[in-house]
Formats: structure tokens, sequence, C-alpha cells
């Protein structure tokens, strides 16, 4: 049973990162456009507060969180682009307290979670780690898209481990999403970490091999940023299918980030 308490401690720093970047934030910093389409700054942060509370209650709160999946998946449109925009219409003080709140109230709930708990999802249920990496995943993920909107470059950190491997344990349920058999044999993943640590995962004598910065590699699992602008390399058939289809994120498959010379 995996120790829970690392992935909370970074998803923990990773909030408070994201918190620096936007306390600060005049209206008009909130209202800056990110390079999700249609999505704010504060579009962002909603999300991050919507996905909070509603963890929070699948860890606390069972039957009311089971009540929340039926009303949302009853509602018309994307229930997540739904509460992105709710949030993004309370004012930035109001929003950024509630993300604070949030945020805070599920790091305690999952640091007192039961030894082997899980938890309901909106897919498998999860573990306290797993939700805690799922967190920390989105957390960065969006982080990235208001720093995108702020300009300003973030300095990765090995936090990205939870990330890459989540990113690898997600591999056959990235194939399933599109329809496809997932590869029987497992592949080997040799990803170079920001503090110049080699990751691995996998067999050594796997015959499908991924390589590659465990940046690229994690912005290739969140979905932002193209393949094309990545150094990530693949040997195999089904490696190279991978990489064009990888998400660590439950759901459907997004419509990713175009290439950079695609972007206007």
């Amino acid at each position: 049973m995996a120790d829970p308490t690392p992935v909370i401690e970074d998803l923990r720093a990773e909030s408070e990162e994201l918190d620096l970047l936007v306390a600060e934030l005049s209206p008009e910093g909130w209202a800056l456009a990110t390079p999700a389409p249609g999505w704010t700054v504060a579009h962002q942060i909603a999300h991050l507060a919507w996905t909070d509370h509603s963890s929070l209650l699948a860890v606390t709160d069972q039957d009311t969180f089971s009540r929340e999946v039926e009303k949302a998946l009853a509602e018309p449109g994307d229930f997540v682009d739904n509460g992105a925009e709710e949030g993004a219409r309370k004012p930035p003080a109001q929003l950024l307290a509630d993300w604070r709140t949030g945020r805070h109230a599920l790091e305690e709930a999952l640091r007192t979670a039961p030894p082997g708990a899980r938890f309901p999802w909106y897919g498998p249920p999860m573990s306290t780690a797993s939700m805690a990496t799922a967190r920390l995943m989105e957390t960065w993920a969006h982080g990235l898209d208001v720093a995108d909107a702020l300009g300003v470059t973030r300095t990765p950190t090995d936090r990205l481990s939870h990330i890459a491997r989540l990113g690898v344990r997600t591999r056959d349920f990235a194939f399933g999403v599109h329809g496809l058999t997932p590869p029987f044999e497992e592949f080997r993943v040799e990803l170079a970490a920001p503090s110049g640590e080699l990751w691995v995962y996998g067999p050594e004598d796997a015959t499908d091999r991924v390589t590659g910065p465990a940046l690229d590699f994690c912005l290739l699992v969140t979905q932002r940023a193209h393949r094309n602008d990545l150094a990530l390399r693949a040997e195999g058939g089904d490696a190279d299918r991978w990489l064009g289809i990888a998400q660590a994120f439950a759901g459907p498959s997004g419509a990713g980030r175009p290439p950079k010379e695609d972007t206007p």
C-alpha cells in the first residue's frame, strides 16, 4: 500500500506555486484568455475549485457525491465546462477564497483518510494516493495554462514524477478510449527528470520503448503540447501509436493542442 503523504505534500506545493501567480491579479488579469479555447484565468481556477469540491465529496460524503454525479450527467452540455463557467462568474476575491478553502479541506481529508480506502469517481474508484495524484496533475496542467496567459515560464520540478507515473499507468486506458486493444506487452519508458535523474518504468528488454525529457512526457499526457513540439522518441509501432493518443486524465480524449507552426 503506497504511502500517500509524499504526493499530498507535492500537491500542496504545486497549489501554492499556482496561488502565487494569481493572488495579486487585477480583474483584467483574471479575464485574460488562456490556451484552452473559451477559458480565462478565472475559468482555470474555477475548474480546479469545482474538481476539488467533487473530490472532497468523494472522500467524505459518498452518497452526496453520487447524487452530484447523477445531477451533473443529467445537465445539458458538458458538466465540466458548466462548473468552470459558474465559478468564473464569481468576483475574483471570492473565487480565490473558495479555491483555497476547498483545496485545504481536501488536503486534510486525504491526510486523515483510512489506510486502504478507495473513493468513487467519474471513472474507476481511486485510492488516496491516486486521488492526490490526479489533483496534482490537474493543478499542474491548469497552472501551465494560467502561466501561459500571464507570460510566465514555470521551472519544472521533480513533482512531475507523480504525473509521469500516472501517464505510464494509464497507457491501456488511452488505447481503450480510442477503441483500440491495448498492447499485451509492457513498454519501457525512460525519462530524464528535471533534477537530472533517470526515471524508468517497465522491463529493460521491452521491444517498444519511449524516451525523452520527463517534462515533455507530462506535457504530452496532459495534452498541453503537441507531440511534434516535444523531444520524445518512440521505438516500436505500438509505442509510436501511444504517443499519438496518450492521456493521463479520465473521460474522453480532448482535441489537444495544435503544433506550434499551426498556432495563429
